[in-house]
């Protein structure tokens, strides 16, 4: 067994986008092209305004914050709560008080 640490002081500091205290650990990557990691957004944090590369899942599994796309409507999402974004589509995520969310990232994201 091999124990692994992946709380915000293991993440890389996102520097694209404009981005402001926000933080990405990545946890796996596998054969095919997908991979799922944490995000960690401080509060009065802010991960700017991109494409989603390929469908994109994005989990609250503390706090909470807000999501928004080109519209640049903000919707308030909370721990338990997810967003789905499809490949290409522009989209904003931050937090006032602070939020660690689950990202899933692959070519295809069948939800039930």
């Amino acid at each position: 067994m091999k124990k692994y640490n992946f709380t915000q002081e293991c993440a890389n500091q996102i520097n694209n986008y404009q981005s402001i205290d926000a933080f990405y650990t990545k946890i796996m990557k596998s054969v095919e092209p997908a991979n799922i990691g944490f995000i960690y957004i401080e509060p009065g944090g802010v991960v700017g305004m991109h494409e989603a590369p390929v469908p994109q899942l994005f989990i609250v599994i503390q706090g909470g914050g807000w999501v928004c796309g080109e519209d640049q409507e903000k919707v308030n999402i909370k721990t338990g709560e997810g967003v789905l974004w499809q490949t290409g589509e522009a989209h904003e995520s931050g937090s006032h008080s602070g939020l660690t969310a689950l990202v899933i990232q692959s070519e295809q994201i069948h939800l039930a």
